[in-house]
């Protein structure tokens, strides 16, 4: 997950200085992040089983996890998969390692529900020039194995890979994203966007209103054009959009892959983080800029008390480790 704090902020500050009418916006298919850097929690076939009976169809993992694996397997759950950002270079310059990786980490599972690999997870520094030579490498791996139509090679990024006000003036603030927009727009793929109004609102709480955060404002918070954002979830998603529209790949779909609030932490609370979460689940209708439905994945599904960082970042969980829920939450 981004710590994506002073950066996210000053865009979204930016986002946040417009001018009332209200939007619905929208969301297809909400999955779960499943994180594993935590003490004592339940073995995946237990979470696989909290999945299904909490109705929660679609699942996130960050590494090729064997046991989350085998657990999925015969499911209908439908899978993000990560390549961790330590392997990025080897697949990148090595189209036999990609070939390998595919063979047992996917092949090796065939009946698991795989949707997209992300390549890498808000890449960072020189690293960044591997993501597009490994997707490539990836992608040739998975059309070698008769799998290129089905399962979709992209990456996940954070905001402060945009930069841009209003939201249609979205760009690019990365050069190594401009080549990856357009390969994914020749591939069909999703563009996996990790989307966090809670970070913006905790860099500048005393410009960027709560209600704004949270999916709680009566009205529209800025008005850009004829588009007009009541959330400030949407304006981000919506200058991913116009970043890659600018970028010559306006075709390219949004994923959100990840999105939530922490429930304690700093001057986090539960009441806020199921107010955000519970919001985001309902959020049913698009964007302004894209109104058909949008795959988000809600981040995560356990408190996770072995993350390092802010205290917050140990407890942006759905669930406690012994499976009870950190505060009610409805999926249906």
């Amino acid at each position: 997950m981004a710590r994506q704090g002073v950066i996210a902020s000053m865009h979204a500050l930016a986002l946040l200085l417009g001018a009332f009418a209200a939007i619905p916006t929208g969301v297809q298919s909400i999955g779960v992040c499943y994180g594993v850097n935590g003490d004592n929690l339940p073995p995946a076939s237990e979470v696989v089983q909290l999945y299904q009976s909490n109705g929660i169809n679609l699942m996130r993992i960050y590494f090729p996890d064997a046991n989350a694996l085998n657990a999925r397997e015969g499911t209908s759950i439908g899978l993000i998969m990560d390549v961790p950002n330590t392997d990025l270079a080897s697949l990148a310059s090595d189209p036999s390692a990609a070939t390998a990786w595919v063979q047992s980490n996917v092949q090796a599972f065939p009946s698991v529900s795989f949707r997209y690999i992300a390549v890498g997870n808000e890449v960072s520094g020189g690293d960044t020039g591997s993501i597009l030579p490994a997707m490539k490498n990836l992608n040739a791996a998975l059309a070698n194995a008769g799998l290129g139509g089905s399962i979709k090679v992209s990456t996940a990024v954070q905001s402060d890979v945009t930069q841009g006000f209003p939201p249609s003036q979205g760009t690019f603030s990365q050069g190594y994203m401009r080549p990856i927009a357009q390969y994914l727009q020749s591939t069909g793929a999703p563009l996996l966007c990790n989307v966090y109004p809670y970070f913006s609102y905790v860099g500048n709480p005393a410009q960027i209103d709560l209600s704004y955060a949270l999916f709680t404002s009566p009205g529209t918070v800025v008005q850009d054009g004829r588009h007009a954002y009541q959330n400030l979830f949407d304006a981000l998603v919506d200058t991913f959009v116009s970043a890659l529209e600018n970028a010559g790949a306006g075709n390219v779909p949004v994923v959100v892959s990840e999105s939530g609030w922490p429930s304690a932490g700093g001057d986090a609370t539960a009441a806020n983080a199921q107010t955000y979460n519970q919001n985001l689940i309902n959020h049913v209708a698009g964007t302004p800029k894209r109104p058909g439905p949008i795959e988000t994945y809600i981040f995560a599904m356990f408190n996770e008390d072995q993350k390092t960082g802010a205290e917050s970042e140990r407890h942006f969980g759905l669930f406690n480790p012994d499976k009870s829920p950190a505060y009610p939450i409805n999926f249906s």
